[in-house]
């Protein structure tokens, strides 16, 4: 079931930005290294790198999820903080 706001979050949450950044980055990559791949003999660090900060993004995505955000929350949704 959505939130009330859905289209709120999506223009505003943390979590849901660092997730986009994360999948243009996973979608980038084998395009990357493909071009690369003919100017520059296979280097393992720039694979790795990429790995690293997609992780790294999605890793900060979780951490932004649980965060409240007063722009988007508002005051729990409306709910008292027993329902929140």
């Amino acid at each position: 079931m959505l939130v009330h706001n859905w289209r709120e979050v999506l223009k505003r949450a943390w979590s849901v930005r660092l997730m986009a950044l994360a999948l243009l980055i996973i979608i980038l990559e084998p395009v990357y290294l493909f071009f690369a791949a003919t100017w520059v003999s296979h280097n393992i660090y720039i694979q790795l790198g990429m790995s690293v900060v997609t992780g790294l993004l999605a890793a900060a995505a979780i951490v932004a999820r649980i965060f409240f955000q007063q722009k988007i929350s508002g005051d729990l949704n409306g709910k008292p903080p027993a329902e929140g």
